[in-house]
Protein backbone atom coordinates (compact mmCIF):
# COMPACT_ATOMS: atom_id res chain seq x y z
CA UNK A 1 0.00 0.00 0.00
CA UNK A 2 1.13 3.68 -0.57
CA UNK A 3 -0.64 6.59 0.89
CA UNK A 4 -0.35 10.12 0.44
CA UNK A 5 -1.81 13.40 2.23
CA UNK A 6 -5.38 12.50 0.23
CA UNK A 7 -4.90 9.02 -1.63
CA UNK A 8 -4.26 5.67 -0.66
CA UNK A 9 -2.51 3.15 -3.97
CA UNK A 10 -3.70 -0.35 -2.97
CA UNK A 11 -3.21 -3.40 -4.61
CA UNK A 12 -6.10 -4.97 -7.06
CA UNK A 13 -8.24 -7.09 -5.36
CA UNK A 14 -10.91 -9.12 -6.63
CA UNK A 15 -13.68 -6.97 -5.20
CA UNK A 16 -12.89 -4.25 -7.51
CA UNK A 17 -14.01 -6.02 -10.76
CA UNK A 18 -16.96 -3.40 -10.69
CA UNK A 19 -14.79 -0.70 -10.99
CA UNK A 20 -11.78 -2.33 -13.16
CA UNK A 21 -15.00 -2.39 -16.04
CA UNK A 22 -16.45 0.35 -15.96
CA UNK A 23 -13.29 2.67 -16.13
CA UNK A 24 -12.67 0.29 -19.03
CA UNK A 25 -16.16 0.53 -20.63
CA UNK A 26 -16.17 4.50 -20.51
CA UNK A 27 -15.11 6.05 -23.99
CA UNK A 28 -13.87 9.42 -22.03
CA UNK A 29 -11.33 7.13 -20.50
CA UNK A 30 -10.28 5.01 -22.93
CA UNK A 31 -10.12 6.90 -25.83
CA UNK A 32 -6.14 7.96 -25.63
CA UNK A 33 -5.82 3.93 -24.39
CA UNK A 34 -7.38 1.89 -26.69
CA UNK A 35 -10.50 0.56 -28.52
CA UNK A 36 -13.64 -0.64 -26.16
CA UNK A 37 -13.35 -4.11 -25.44
CA UNK A 38 -15.72 -7.36 -24.90
CA UNK A 39 -16.35 -7.52 -21.40
CA UNK A 40 -14.87 -10.86 -21.48
CA UNK A 41 -11.62 -9.69 -22.53
CA UNK A 42 -11.88 -6.97 -20.00
CA UNK A 43 -12.55 -9.88 -17.54
CA UNK A 44 -9.39 -11.72 -18.41
CA UNK A 45 -7.41 -8.22 -18.18
CA UNK A 46 -8.30 -8.14 -14.97
CA UNK A 47 -7.66 -11.64 -14.14
CA UNK A 48 -4.12 -11.66 -15.77
CA UNK A 49 -3.42 -8.57 -13.07
CA UNK A 50 -4.95 -9.94 -9.66
CA UNK A 51 -1.26 -11.50 -8.62
CA UNK A 52 1.12 -11.88 -6.35
CA UNK A 53 3.16 -9.04 -7.97
CA UNK A 54 7.19 -9.42 -7.90
CA UNK A 55 8.70 -6.80 -9.88
CA UNK A 56 10.99 -9.95 -11.81
CA UNK A 57 7.98 -11.41 -12.83
CA UNK A 58 7.67 -9.11 -15.86
CA UNK A 59 3.66 -8.09 -14.86
CA UNK A 60 1.95 -5.42 -13.92
CA UNK A 61 1.69 -4.27 -10.89
CA UNK A 62 -1.72 -2.44 -10.89
CA UNK A 63 -3.12 -0.08 -7.74
CA UNK A 64 -6.66 0.82 -7.25
CA UNK A 65 -6.23 4.83 -6.41
CA UNK A 66 -9.17 5.56 -3.19
CA UNK A 67 -9.54 8.83 -1.38
CA UNK A 68 -8.43 8.75 1.97
CA UNK A 69 -11.31 10.44 2.91
CA UNK A 70 -14.15 8.13 1.78
CA UNK A 71 -12.52 5.24 0.30
CA UNK A 72 -14.19 5.74 -2.83
CA UNK A 73 -12.03 4.55 -6.06
CA UNK A 74 -10.72 7.08 -8.06
CA UNK A 75 -8.59 5.47 -10.92
CA UNK A 76 -6.16 2.62 -11.40
CA UNK A 77 -2.50 3.31 -11.36
CA UNK A 78 0.40 1.04 -12.23
CA UNK A 79 3.45 -0.11 -14.01
CA UNK A 80 4.06 -2.56 -15.95
CA UNK A 81 8.05 -4.08 -15.05
CA UNK A 82 10.70 -4.91 -17.20
CA UNK A 83 13.14 -5.47 -14.70
CA UNK A 84 15.47 -7.60 -16.06
CA UNK A 85 17.99 -6.67 -17.92
CA UNK A 86 17.45 -3.07 -17.44
CA UNK A 87 15.61 -2.37 -14.34
CA UNK A 88 12.70 -0.02 -16.06
CA UNK A 89 9.15 0.34 -16.12
CA UNK A 90 6.11 1.66 -17.70
CA UNK A 91 3.63 3.23 -16.17
CA UNK A 92 -0.16 3.59 -16.53
CA UNK A 93 -2.66 4.93 -15.18
CA UNK A 94 -6.40 5.96 -15.61
CA UNK A 95 -9.26 8.06 -13.73
CA UNK A 96 -12.83 8.38 -13.65
CA UNK A 97 -14.18 11.43 -15.26
CA UNK A 98 -15.40 12.43 -12.08
CA UNK A 99 -12.31 12.43 -10.43
CA UNK A 100 -10.10 14.54 -13.03
CA UNK A 101 -8.84 17.86 -12.42
CA UNK A 102 -8.49 17.36 -8.95
CA UNK A 103 -4.70 16.71 -8.84
CA UNK A 104 -5.32 12.92 -7.84
CA UNK A 105 -3.20 11.95 -11.11
CA UNK A 106 -0.54 14.05 -10.16
CA UNK A 107 -0.79 13.18 -6.56
CA UNK A 108 -0.67 9.32 -7.09
CA UNK A 109 2.11 9.47 -9.94
CA UNK A 110 4.35 11.43 -7.69
CA UNK A 111 3.76 8.41 -5.50
CA UNK A 112 4.17 5.46 -7.99
CA UNK A 113 7.40 7.50 -9.26
CA UNK A 114 8.66 7.76 -5.60
CA UNK A 115 7.64 3.89 -4.95
CA UNK A 116 9.38 2.73 -8.23
CA UNK A 117 12.65 4.05 -7.58
CA UNK A 118 13.06 4.53 -4.02
CA UNK A 119 11.42 1.11 -2.35
CA UNK A 120 11.49 -1.08 -6.32
CA UNK A 121 15.13 -0.37 -6.99
CA UNK A 122 14.12 0.94 -10.91
CA UNK A 123 16.72 2.54 -13.30
CA UNK A 124 13.91 4.04 -15.54
CA UNK A 125 10.38 4.77 -15.89
CA UNK A 126 8.99 4.98 -19.41
CA UNK A 127 5.36 6.25 -20.35
CA UNK A 128 3.48 6.10 -23.75
CA UNK A 129 1.29 8.42 -24.13
CA UNK A 130 -0.93 8.86 -27.39
CA UNK A 131 -0.60 12.18 -29.43
CA UNK A 132 -3.28 14.39 -28.30
CA UNK A 133 -3.54 13.10 -24.92
CA UNK A 134 -2.07 16.93 -23.75
CA UNK A 135 -3.29 16.26 -20.22
CA UNK A 136 -1.09 13.57 -19.61
CA UNK A 137 1.75 14.55 -21.23
CA UNK A 138 1.81 17.92 -19.33
CA UNK A 139 1.31 15.71 -16.38
CA UNK A 140 4.10 13.77 -16.83
CA UNK A 141 6.70 16.56 -18.28
CA UNK A 142 5.59 18.24 -14.78
CA UNK A 143 6.84 15.49 -13.13
CA UNK A 144 9.76 15.29 -14.91
CA UNK A 145 9.89 13.04 -17.86
CA UNK A 146 11.33 14.07 -20.55
CA UNK A 147 9.90 13.50 -24.56
CA UNK A 148 12.15 11.12 -25.63
CA UNK A 149 10.39 10.70 -29.04
CA UNK A 150 7.42 9.86 -31.38
CA UNK A 151 6.39 6.99 -32.84
CA UNK A 152 4.51 7.84 -36.00
CA UNK A 153 1.29 5.90 -37.34
CA UNK A 154 1.83 3.19 -34.49
CA UNK A 155 -0.97 2.68 -33.08
CA UNK A 156 -4.85 2.23 -34.46
CA UNK A 157 -7.75 3.92 -31.90
CA UNK A 158 -10.92 4.05 -33.38
CA UNK A 159 -9.72 2.93 -36.96
CA UNK A 160 -7.26 6.09 -37.16
CA UNK A 161 -3.43 5.54 -36.81
CA UNK A 162 -2.43 7.44 -33.65
CA UNK A 163 1.45 8.91 -32.92
CA UNK A 164 2.70 7.67 -29.75
CA UNK A 165 4.80 9.81 -27.42
CA UNK A 166 7.32 8.12 -25.91
CA UNK A 167 8.50 9.38 -22.34
CA UNK A 168 11.51 8.52 -19.52
CA UNK A 169 12.53 9.34 -16.28
CA UNK A 170 15.67 8.18 -14.86
CA UNK A 171 16.41 8.13 -11.44
CA UNK A 172 18.36 10.78 -9.71
CA UNK A 173 20.06 8.12 -7.36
Amino acid sequence: MIATSRLILRPLTPSDWSFFLRLHQLPQVMRFIRDLSEQNEVRAQFDRRLIDWRKESGDWLTLVIEERETGNPVGLHGFLSNWTPYQQAELGFMLAPEHQGKGYAKESTSAIIDFAFNQCGYHKLTATVTEGNEASFNLLTRLGFEHEGTLKDNYIIGGQWCHDQKLGLITSR
